[in-house]
């Protein structure tokens, strides 16, 4: 399995883990340099916006993958996490629908948790 496959299978189900909403993976490989994929999924309250960041933070690294760059704070409506190769956005509710990162990124390929285990 590619790196990128595995950190995104990694940030997928640390986002499960944690009942992530609505957990979406997009491969941007054709699309972009930025990254290979995009994942996107929100919270219902701060604190599980939080908790599903720290163990998405904690699986990556525990996997030898460290967080390169945090955007956002406790108690934001929007987290990202640079891992390189993946970046995981966590929202809360309204601000996933306002920025509406899919439409944005709308080139990108959806893509299943089951694809990320081929390879």
């Amino acid at each position: 399995m590619n790196q990128s496959k595995e950190m995104a299978k990694i940030a997928y189900n640390a986002l499960s883990d944690k009942k992530g909403e609505e957990i979406k993976i997009i491969d941007i490989t054709g699309v972009s340099v930025l990254a290979d994929y995009f994942i996107i999924a929100n919270g219902s309250s701060d604190s599980q916006i939080n908790a599903l960041v720290d163990h998405v933070e904690e699986e990556l690294y525990k996997a030898g993958y460290p967080l390169r760059q945090r955007e956002g704070r406790t108690n934001s409506s929007w987290i990202l996490l640079d891992f390189g190769d993946i970046i995981v956005h966590v929202f809360d509710k309204e601000n996933r629908l306002f920025y509406d990162l899919e439409r944005i990124w709308k080139d990108g390929k959806d893509i299943t948790p089951d694809e990320l285990s081929v390879g």
